[in-house]
């Protein structure tokens, strides 16, 4: 199964941490990912840039609108993610517990799901239905 880890961040508590504290916290986290990736449970792991430099977009009625920075009013942004291959949801929670990050956030930890297949006339590709689900997923 796979599943989404979410590092969800505080920007206070991080900016908080002094240059060593970062270090640190950089390094261990770049070697349990190593060792998440040699284990085969790590498909992919990334932080995210600053929130204030996303943009958050809507389509209405086939009109986009664009705003800049997240969406959501939080004191947390999300900072970034790993996703984790397991046999099962205790399986993430445990490795999702030792990520080094969760010592200064929190991980919300989903399993990832199919898009439904609906065969048929009603089924309106161009707009965004998935044909066939990912391979591999």
């Amino acid at each position: 199964m796979k599943f989404l880890c979410q590092v969800w961040l505080d920007e206070t508590v991080m900016q908080a941490l002094s240059e060593a504290e970062r270090r640190t916290l950089d390094r261990q986290s770049l070697a349990y990912d190593r060792e998440l990736a040699e284990r085969g449970h790590l498909v992919l792991a990334s932080p995210l840039a600053a929130p204030e430099t996303g943009l958050t977009l809507r389509v209405r009625n086939g009109e986009l609108s664009t705003t800049d920075g997240p969406f959501a009013e939080t004191r947390e942004h999300l900072g970034g993610f790993l996703l984790l291959e397991t046999r099962d949801l205790s399986e993430a929670v445990q490795i999702a517990s030792r990520v080094p990050i969760a010592r200064y956030g929190s991980i919300e930890v989903r399993a990832l799901t199919d898009i439904p297949v609906h065969d048929g006339p009603e089924t309106d590709h161009a707009a965004g239905g998935a044909a066939l689900p990912l391979e591999g997923r």
